[in-house]
């Protein structure tokens, strides 16, 4: 009986991000902390990014497609723009994670820096030019701001949680 237990509970650290990532998609939690004004941050990104960096098996590219769908379904978006937001993303930490010989989180938060000002700014074309989505730029540039930094703070829990068995 213990022994299945601590099978459940390995279970659950192992598809951990991938549970964590669903979460954030089909809550919306993307979009604003509510009742914070500005303060959002797209914590998918963040997701995405690190575990396509540190362990890229963690979570697949398939699943992380699909996530993609999910948000547009959450979010009133045309099928598949996020999907591809998404595995924009996964090149950038693919071509990192190739190039890198000693990683380093400076580093690697300058290259999410760029991956995450490229994929916000293909998504703001593609949804405003080809969907005549209206889009906020001030909200976009506090919420690329808030994801930035909140990178550092979860990259070291994402660490710490590697380090203790996911």
């Amino acid at each position: 009986m213990v022994q299945k237990k601590l099978n459940i509970k390995n279970k659950l650290l192992q598809y951990f991000p991938l549970l964590l990532l669903y979460f954030s998609v089909l809550n919306e939690f993307d979009i604003d902390v509510a009742n914070l004004g500005l303060l959002s941050f797209n914590l998918p990104f963040i997701i995405i990014f690190y575990w396509s960096l540190k362990d890229p098996d963690q979570i697949g590219n398939g699943l992380i497609f699909i996530s993609g769908i999910f948000n547009d379904v959450t979010l009133g978006y045309p099928i598949g723009v996020s999907s591809f937001i998404y595995l924009t993303i996964i090149a950038f930490a693919a071509y990192l994670r190739n190039i890198t010989l000693r990683p380093n989180i400076y580093k690697d938060s300058i290259v999410f820096l760029v991956a995450i000002l490229f994929a916000n700014s293909v998504n703001s074309i593609i949804l405003s030019f080809f969907f005549s989505i209206d889009i906020n730029y001030f909200e976009i540039i506090a919420n690329i701001t808030f994801t930035f930094l909140l990178y550092f703070l979860f990259a070291r829990i994402f660490n710490y949680l590697k380090t203790v068995g996911i």
